[in-house]
């Protein structure tokens, strides 16, 4: 993993939102998950409070910890609520084979949509953030996985990770300065970062 630079939240929410909306056009789908992702994020920014964006090598996504996922409540649950890393995710997939993309049509769509858009920045935490996800994750530190589950499954399942290729990620982690906190405290923080980046 190569640090590339320290990035303000702001520019964090901003570029999430800003490639993955939640609501298209003024149409909410409800196979769109990006509130929930979007929620990951603030919750990483008030519990750790740093961003850096980093370049993965494929060797960094493998050892990804993915949380808990139901497989987009299909028939077959993907990743236990204790977590697995995406190489032993790749593991059960393959063990899985067809009957768990014929079983969870929803995962499997976004698992071949993924494997051919174009590649972005996925969304990371130096450790387990709050919510229903993470409260079981055996992982206490590491890359956590925040957005960008499908997109890491997919890549390496066609072979996009091959060779010299790296992955964009933003990466929360501990720290930050005093000066950079308002009196307010981080919740209101957030609020505020949320509401500019809505505004603009």
């Amino acid at each position: 993993m190569r640090i590339l630079a320290t990035v303000p939240f702001e520019q964090v929410l901003r570029d999430f939102v800003k490639e993955h909306p939640h609501v298209r056009e003024g149409v909410e789908d409800e196979d769109n998950t990006n509130d929930d992702a979007e929620e990951n994020l603030c919750q990483a920014q008030l519990v750790l409070g740093r961003w850096h964006r980093v370049a993965l090598e494929r060797a960094d996504v493998l050892e990804v910890v993915l949380p808990w996922h139901t497989g987009e409540y299909g028939e077959h649950e993907l990743i236990p609520p204790t977590g697995m890393t995406v190489a032993t995710a790749i593991a059960r997939l393959h063990e899985l084979g067809e009957p768990y993309l014929h079983g969870n049509p929803r995962c499997a769509a976004k698992l071949e949509h993924h494997a051919r858009a174009p590649m972005s920045p996925v969304y990371l935490s130096a450790r387990p953030v709050p919510g229903p996800d993470y409260e079981r994750l055996e992982a206490v530190e590491g890359l956590i996985h925040l957005d960008g589950l499908h997109r890491m499954l997919a890549w390496e399942r066609a072979g996009r990770l091959d060779g010299d290729v790296t992955v964009e990620a933003y990466l929360a982690v501990e720290g930050v300065a005093p000066s950079a906190r308002s009196a307010a405290g981080p919740e209101e923080d957030v609020r505020r970062v949320r509401r500019a980046v809505r505004c603009s």
